[in-house]
C-alpha cells in the first residue's frame, strides 16, 4: 500500500525539483554530494516540505539540511527555533541550524522580516555551499501575492507572483518553490498523517498584518461572491502573467540597444516609437543603472520619466530615488546622478 495521497503529492513535487537541481549546470563541491537546504519555520507548509526532502534526497544521492530563522518578533521565539532544529534533526537532515536575525523597519514589518529572512538564508547557502534552498510557499500563498500586487496597482511583473525558481546574490536559481501547484490543505494533511508536529504562527492570524487580513477575510469574501476556484484562478493568472512579463523583458532588452545613440544616450524619438510596456522597462532599467534603488522605484516614477518622451512640454528634470535625475536634452533622455 502506497503513501497517503497528500504525502505522495508533496514527495512528487520535491522529487521533480531535486531532479532539476541535479540537471543544473552548476557542479557540487569537489568530491562531495550536492547539498539542498530547506527553510523551515515549523509551520505545516515547511514541515511537510522538510519531510519530503528528507525522504527523497537520499534516494538521489543528495545531502539534505535545514535552516530555521529566528526573527525575534515574539516572546520565546528562540525556544521555538531550537524546537524546529530538533524536529529537522529527527527527520535525518544535516546540517541543521537556527539563525537569529534583527528585523528592521524599512518597508513595513512584513517586508522587513522578509528581507532579514532572505539575508540569513543567502548567507547560510553560501556558507554551506548549497546547490539550492527549498521554500514552502503554496498555491494559496501565490494567490495572496497576486491579490496584493493587484491592490497596489502594480504592473504585470508583480501580478506574476512568486517564481518557481528565483535567485540570490551570485545565483540565478538558488530558491525553489516545489509547492506552488499544491494547496495549503495538502501540506497540512501530509503533516497530520505523518504525525509531524507543526507550529501555527500567531502572526498568520493577526489582523494587524495585511496578508493575514487577506487570507482570513479577503479571499473568503471573494470565494463567497465568485464561487470556489478563486485561488486556482489567481495562481493560473500568476503563471500567465509571468510568461507575458518574461517576453516583454526580453523584447525590452533587445530594443534597449537600438534606441541609444553613438554616445550611449537614449534617443527620445526612437523610444516614442516603442510600445509603452517595452519603453517603460527600458526606462526603469536605465534608472536603476544610474543608481536608483529598485525597491524604491515605483510605477509613478517611471510614468513621470515617460512623460518626458510622450508628453514633452519643456518640463524640467524629474527627481528619482537614490538622488537620480532624468531630463530631456536635445532630443536625448539623460538619466544620471544629480
Amino acid at each position: 500500500m502506497g503513501p497517503h495521497p497528500a504525502v505522495a503529492a508533496i514527495r512528487l513535487a520535491v522529487r521533480r525539483v531535486l531532479h532539476d537541481i541535479l540537471s543544473a549546470p552548476s557542479k557540487p563541491p569537489s568530491g562531495g554530494q550536492p547539498l539542498v537546504l530547506v527553510a523551515c519555520s515549523g509551520g505545516a507548509d515547511s514541515m511537510a516540505l522538510a519531510s519530503a526532502l528528507a525522504f527523497e534526497a537520499p534516494k538521489l544521492g543528495i545531502r539534505a539540511g535545514g535552516i530555521t530563522v529566528d526573527h525575534g518578533l515574539q516572546p520565546g521565539s528562540d525556544t521555538r527555533a531550537e524546537d524546529v532544529v530538533l524536529r529537522l534533526t529527527a527527520l535525518g537532515l544535516s546540517p541543521v541550524e537556527s539563525i537569529a536575525v534583527r528585523v528592521g523597519r524599512e518597508g513595513g514589518p512584513e517586508a522587513a522580516a522578509r528581507d532579514a529572512r532572505y539575508g540569513a538564508l543567502d548567507a547560510a547557502a553560501e556558507r554551506h555551499g548549497a546547490a539550492g534552498v527549498l521554500l514552502g510557499h503554496t498555491r494559496d500563498d501565490q494567490a495572496e501575492t497576486v491579490l496584493l500586487g493587484l491592490a497596489r496597482g502594480s504592473g504585470i511583473r508583480s501580478l506574476s507572483g512568486m517564481a518557481p525558481v528565483s535567485g540570490g546574490p551570485g545565483a540565478t536559481d538558488r530558491y525553489r518553490r516545489p509547492f506552488l501547484r499544491l494547496d495549503r490543505q495538502t501540506a497540512r494533511k501530509a503533516c497530520l498523517v505523518q504525525h509531524l508536529p507543526v507550529w501555527d504562527d500567531p502572526h498568520n492570524t493577526d489582523p494587524a498584518y495585511t496578508r493575514s487580513r487577506l487570507r482570513h477575510e479577503g479571499l473568503p469574501a471573494l470565494e463567497k461572491a465568485l464561487g470556489k476556484g478563486v485561488v486556482e484562478a489567481l495562481a493560473r493568472t500568476a503563471q500567465l502573467s509571468r510568461d507575458d512579463a518574461d517576453a516583454l523583458d526580453t523584447w525590452a532588452q533587445q530594443a534597449a540597444v537600438s534606441v541609444r545613440d553613438a554616445t550611449g544616450l537614449l534617443e527620445c524619438a526612437k523610444l516614442y516609437a516603442l510600445p509603452p510596456a517595452v519603453r517603460r522597462r527600458i526606462l526603469r532599467k536605465a534608472a536603476i543603472e544610474a543608481g536608483a534603488p529598485a525597491g524604491a522605484l515605483f510605477a509613478r516614477h517611471i510614468e513621470e520619466v515617460d512623460r518626458l518622451i510622450t508628453g514633452w512640454r519643456g518640463q524640467g528634470e524629474i527627481n528619482l530615488p537614490g538622488k537620480v535625475v532624468a531630463q530631456r536634452q536635445g532630443g536625448r533622455l539623460v538619466i544620471r546622478q544629480g
